[in-house]
């Protein structure tokens, strides 16, 4: 079971990866279409706010179509075989499900306490996707559709039929069945989602009035769970689902962004569900502590090997807010150290927040900026600059508290072991030498896959494949088969989480491109296997 959700954790990443650049050019556009930062260039009706109004169309499509990308992502992540086919299959049934849920409230509506005359948005619990007036359950609503979809996709695509129906097979199959289970699905949810959407009224309320506390239990579950691939389901309902705003923290903070730039009310008094979307805080002045650390507590003659491990990591994930390429250089190494940090990273949030800070905090500097300081700087500095202050300040504390514990309990992080290897393995030299002994293809991300398959047992030992952002995520038949942690680094691996079967191997950001890689290999290994099978 555990494997099963840490693998649509990962593959709720696909959809999210597009939030991150559109975000950006929704918050550009924004700042160059403001007078009051822009001057009389950016009055309405010039040419240059109408060229950044057709910019900004495109910036928002991501967002005004976040459950139709999560419907089609899923599936590239969850379905066993077929991708592109189970993504369509879903997208289809998703559809189907809206068409169902439309022509139900239009005909009772009221039954269900809903007046499906109203206009989507608002209060109305209603919205449109893809151009169908329907209830708004928001991203939770796509992935369990899409959940749906996967499943059936699953049982029934390769299902064989009577060669009289062979026409039915397939996709059609899958078609056929979701049609009558998104029926059923569709009665349910218009008679359970109305009630569901005043509980969610309800917790935005009980949430927002937590105050310092809820912020540090979000900021630090987000930060701890993420070792397991769980922290997704921490942050979506609040980032992407409707747990304290409706549409989630991002959509909103782009909605408003204008009329908070023009307020001079603080952004904590305008946007006080802001401090559920701190989390890259710790990105940028956390890792650079620890980096700051790891750097003088290793040995003299393993720095220069260390700060060539360490450079890259931090710049990833101050400027694109990706932290596990750094995070697992230490994390199996001294897994109290991460616990410290999940604890620091949300004392540091809470802090900001009780002192005012509040925003669109989630991802990188470069996003950070983009959506934040530039078009918020004119009436709220003040807060951008308390918050750098303080971020110098907690970076110091990060420095001290994991120097001070690094040195009292003798942690073997990077440059602390007796041999040298451990070093080597971090910097990535081994594989570089040894890349002869794998495959003359000189694909890189070919050869790392040969490398992880092998580590993993052979072909006949692989189960289930995925990935999220940084991670190869593996099931194998048999664990006993799987090799030591070292046989993944030659491989350029950061470390490997090992769960029983479930196996996550830690590779970077440059993950898709292996996964693709390691899949051609298990296929065309169990092609081979097969027909050696055969003969």
């Amino acid at each position: 079971m555990m494997a099963k959700i840490q693998r649509f954790g990962g593959a709720m990443f696909g959809p999210v990866i597009f939030f991150i650049f559109s975000g950006i050019v929704v918050a550009l556009a924004s700042v160059f279409t403001n007078p009051d930062i822009i001057g009389s260039i950016a009055n309405e009706g010039t040419l240059w706010t109408n060229v950044w109004k057709i910019i900004e169309a495109g910036g928002w499509t991501v967002f005004n179509n976040m459950e139709v990308l999560f419907v089609i992502g899923l599936p590239i992540g969850l379905a066993k075989n077929a991708h592109a086919r189970a993504a369509m299959e879903s997208f289809v049934l998703y559809m189907t499900f809206n068409s169902f849920v439309a022509a139900i409230l239009e005909t009772f509506g009221t039954s269900f306490g809903i007046d499906y005359s109203a206009e989507a948005g608002g209060q109305s619990g209603l919205k449109l996707i893809a151009g169908v007036k329907t209830l708004d359950t928001g991203v939770l609503g796509a992935i369990a559709i899409a959940s749906l979809a996967i499943y059936l996709h699953n049982r029934f695509f390769e299902k064989k039929l009577p060669d009289f129906l062979g026409i039915f097979q397939g996709s059609a199959l899958v078609g056929a069945v979701g049609f009558f289970v998104m029926l059923i699905a569709a009665f349910l949810t218009s008679w359970i989602w109305p009630n569901i959407q005043q509980g969610i009224l309800s917790l935005q309320s009980v949430m927002v009035n937590s105050g310092n506390i809820g912020v540090f239990l979000y900021i630090f579950l987000e930060k701890a769970l993420l070792p397991t691939g769980l922290h997704h389901f921490i942050y979506t309902p609040f980032q992407y689902g409707p747990a304290v705003v409706e549409g989630g923290t991002t959509l909103y903070w782009m909605e408003h962004m204008r009329e908070f730039a023009s307020s001079t009310l603080s952004l904590k008094q305008l946007f006080p569900e802001g401090g559920f979307a701190l989390q890259g805080i710790s990105n940028w002045f956390g890792i650079p502590g620890i980096a700051l650390a790891f750097y003088s507590t290793a040995k003299p003659e393993n720095r220069k090997k260390v700060l060539a491990l360490l450079i890259p990591g931090v710049l990833t994930a101050v400027f694109a807010g990706i932290t596990e390429p750094f995070d697992y250089t230490f994390l199996f190494i001294a897994p109290v150290l991460f616990l410290i940090h999940a604890l620091l990273a949300a004392t540091m949030a809470t802090t900001m927040y009780m002192l005012g800070i509040v925003g669109d905090m989630q991802g990188g500097v470069i996003e950070m900026i983009a959506k934040n300081i530039i078009p918020m700087g004119a009436n709220h500095w003040q807060t951008y600059a308390i918050q750098i202050i303080l971020g110098i300040i907690f970076a110091g504390i990060y420095f001290f508290v994991f120097r001070f514990l690094i040195l009292k309990f003798d942690f073997k992080t990077p440059g602390r072991s007796e041999t040298e290897e451990e070093v080597e393995l971090y910097t990535k030299k081994d594989y570089k030498n040894k890349k002869d002994k794998t495959t003359a293809a000189g694909n890189t991300y070919q050869d790392q896959a040969v490398i992880y398959l092998e580590a993993l047992g052979g072909a006949e030992n692989i189960v289930n494949i995925s990935n999220c952002a940084t991670r190869l995520r593996v099931t194998v038949a048999d664990e006993s088969k799987v090799k030591s942690n070292e046989a993944f680094t030659k491989g350029k691996a950061h470390g490997v989480v090992r769960n029983g079967n479930a196996l996550q191997v830690i590779v970077g950001l440059s993950v898709p491109q292996v996964r693709e890689e390691f899949e051609k290999l298990v296929n065309e290994q169990t092609k081979m296997i097969v027909n050696e099978q055969i003969v």
